[in-house]
């Protein structure tokens, strides 16, 4: 059931990440209130996921460590937005945040690890 939690945020990080960024994508030559239209509706998934993940989430990680999966879901989840959808390139300083973020889930995890 831990997995349950990790796969909603995940499905959760899709939709923000696309209602964050995808109107400049999609929607660039319309008028920016059809934007905020489009990502709102587009954020009503990502909360339809994010809200009950961290209501399941909570009876097996503590908040913080629910945040630090978030934030690394976060990572992996803009990166394939950018390279796949944006069509962007990812430096080497995007590899070097997200292995902060493997530090961080370490040392949130690490009573659990060892």
């Amino acid at each position: 059931m831990k997995a349950l939690p990790v796969l909603m945020l995940l499905l959760s990080n899709i939709f923000m990440t696309h209602a964050w960024y995808g109107h400049l994508k999609d929607l660039r030559g319309r008028p920016i209130l059809i934007a905020i239209i489009f990502s709102w509706s587009v954020a009503l998934l990502e909360y339809c996921f994010q809200v009950p993940a961290n209501r399941i989430g909570s009876a097996h990680f503590t908040l913080p460590q629910l945040k630090v999966i978030q934030e690394v879901l976060t990572m992996i989840v803009f990166a394939g937005f950018c390279v796949f959808y944006m069509r962007e390139r990812l430096t080497l300083d995007y590899l070097w945040a997200g292995l902060c973020l493997v530090g961080a889930a370490f040392f949130m995890f690490r009573n659990v690890l060892l």
